[in-house]
């Protein structure tokens, strides 16, 4: 198995914002001119594209985006990624190649969730590699963290994962 390190190099992956390291890989050259009643301030393109990249003892923050975002397993250990959506309780899916523990090679996030992710494994090499695709496409201007206080008093029963993710 190849390391995070040849992973960070090889894909040119730089530091991101909500932790891990990522590159975009697509960014469609056409775009959608969103109205005034539309969440999104002006246009977007119709999708985007990243490597992303988590080591282990580090985490995506929780953050939330207006477009769903399709999450992909590529390589490394399992990551799991942790939802807190706006209606509706909190659940999580881990990516991964055993689906006899329950593990998946891609799933989606929608839109309006708040969401991070963080690997459960204890070796101190472990990573992961996932692609991820939002549409409309991903732009800085719809994105923001979670707010620790505001999400443990809507979800006091998650206590410990809002802690680690915040």
């Amino acid at each position: 198995m190849q390391t995070a390190e040849f992973w960070i190099e090889n894909l040119h992956l730089a530091p991101h914002p909500e932790g891990g390291f990522y590159r975009e890989t697509y960014r469609s050259g056409s775009t959608y001119p969103f109205g005034h009643e539309s969440i999104f301030a002006g246009e977007r393109c119709w999708a985007t594209s990243i490597f992303y990249l988590l080591k282990q003892g580090e985490r995506s923050r929780l953050h939330r985006i207006h477009s769903d975002e399709l999450w992909f397993y590529h390589a490394g250990a399992s990551l799991t990624v942790h939802i807190f959506p706006a209606p509706g309780k909190p659940s999580h899916f881990t990516l991964g190649l055993e689906p006899d523990k329950g593990e998946v090679l891609q799933e989606t996030v929608l839109a309006e969730s708040w969401f991070g992710a963080c690997l459960e494994s204890a070796s101190a090499e472990d990573y992961a590699l996932v692609s991820c695709v939002v549409a409309p496409g991903f732009d800085f201007r719809d994105f923001a963290f979670a707010n620790r206080n505001e999400l443990l008093n809507k979800f006091p029963h998650h206590t410990a994962i809002i802690e680690r993710l915040t």
